[in-house]
């Protein structure tokens, strides 16, 4: 798993790559917080999941973490980009209903504005 992130005004686009599954949760957790500490003007963050090829109950844990932090600042959190398997994951776990998906990252960035 790796994550590269950026930040424009309040909104962030955090782009991972790999599976985000037990093996990498905690560096994704860490990673995370640590840029969204760093980045304190950013309130609301778009994960772009078009290069994400499997998230397992670990990685939707990290996720919902995510939210948590991103909430506390009276953000939103939108998860974009997501290919047909990973989409499954999150319908048959049902926590597409904790999180704002779109079908890319332009989609979730133009619903911010």
């Amino acid at each position: 798993m790796q994550m590269r992130c950026s930040a424009s005004a309040q909104v962030g686009v955090a782009t991972l790559s790999g599976s985000l599954n037990v093996v990498h949760v905690d560096r994704f957790r860490s990673e995370f917080k640590e840029w969204i500490d760093d980045n304190s003007g950013v309130k609301n963050i778009v994960f772009d999941f078009t290069e994400v090829d499997m998230v397992d109950s670990a990685g939707l844990g990290a996720l919902i973490t995510a939210l948590k932090l991103v909430r506390a600042r009276s953000g939103t959190l939108k998860l974009a980009g997501l290919t047909r398997r990973v989409h499954l994951v999150f319908q048959v776990t049902r926590t597409d209903r904790l999180f704002e998906i779109h079908k890319s990252v332009d989609e979730a960035l133009a619903e911010m504005e």
